[in-house]
């Protein structure tokens, strides 16, 4: 609140991120003929866009919006700092919104915009792992036990979701409709480079037969004979990360829904990815 301590300043801010190289842009054509409008600060006009106004929040979640850029910021900041999250809830109590889905809606309007534009493939030692997300069977209305009856993600009412994380950088995590070989291998596929060097797995089945032709070195543990680790084969990471976002759904948001839980996996996806990033906040403001 001290940096920012007007709109003035929130908009400085998203325009020096927003155009890192000094060049504004129209959001329409991507056209750099934008000449300012002097009586407007923070508007342009777009000469091949027919004289198309537009202004530093053109084109953003932050664009039509009727809560003032410091509000905003003030959101951003809190899911940023906030290991486990932060509820809506909380959110509506600190901005002292009249409706919870107010600051709901902030809160997945941001999450929407913390994705890798520019991804790359995870090189070196790579752990590749799934895990599900959702409530316990006890824990379920009777009518809901009838329902998901039997074992298994598909039986339980369950969301599986994989993740792959590269020793020391960054994890790669999505919903995925089963554990089937395909699927493994069409995930593997798309996130570890050809130069990968180690890939560390689980015994399971679909790891084993659904390696790519590249991977040249795969290992696993086994966990059913308590077998953790291997000199350097384990998968520890990538069940620290799901240890986070599972403390996240269980303790911060208690509920998480299948249609909206890729937006949850971005947000922790993205606050582990840039958890050595000094310029977090700005990287957030440069994606929204």
């Amino acid at each position: 609140m001290e940096t920012f301590p007007t709109n003035e300043s929130c908009k400085q801010f998203v325009l020096e991120h927003r155009w890192r190289d000094g060049i504004v842009r129209c959001p329409r054509c991507n056209s750099d003929k934008v000449y300012v409008l002097k009586t407007r600060p923070f508007h342009w006009l777009c000469k091949p866009c027919k004289n198309y106004r537009f202004s530093v929040i053109s084109g953003t979640i932050f664009e039509n919006t009727k809560y003032p850029l410091k509000t905003w910021f003030e959101v951003l900041w809190q899911i940023l700092n906030s290991k486990k999250g932060v509820s809506a809830l909380q959110i509506q109590r600190q901005i002292g919104s009249g409706a919870y889905k107010t600051a709901w809606y902030m809160c997945h309007r941001l999450r929407a915009s913390m994705k890798d534009p520019e991804f790359k493939q995870l090189m070196g030692i790579v752990e590749v792992d799934e895990t599900y997300i959702g409530g316990k069977q006890e824990n379920r209305h009777w009518k809901a036990r009838q329902k998901y009856r039997g074992g298994g993600a598909a039986h339980t009412g369950k969301t599986t979701v994989i993740g792959a994380i590269s020793r020391k950088g960054n994890v790669v995590c999505q919903i995925i409709e089963d554990t089937s070989i395909d699927t493994l291998n069409s995930f593997i596929d798309q996130t570890i480079s050809e130069k990968v060097n180690l890939v560390a797995t689980d015994m399971s089945a679909g790891y084993r037969e659904g390696m790519p032709y590249y991977v040249r070195r795969h290992e696993a543990v086994d966990h059913r004979a308590k077998e953790y680790v291997r000199g350097e084969v384990h998968t520890n990471n990538i069940e620290n990360f799901w240890s986070l976002l599972k403390r996240g759904v269980v303790g911060t948001y208690h509920n998480v829904s299948r249609k909206y839980l890729p937006l949850y996996l971005a947000e922790f996806q993205f606050r582990f990815n840039n958890r050595d990033n000094d310029d977090i906040f700005g990287e957030a403001i440069g994606g929204c």
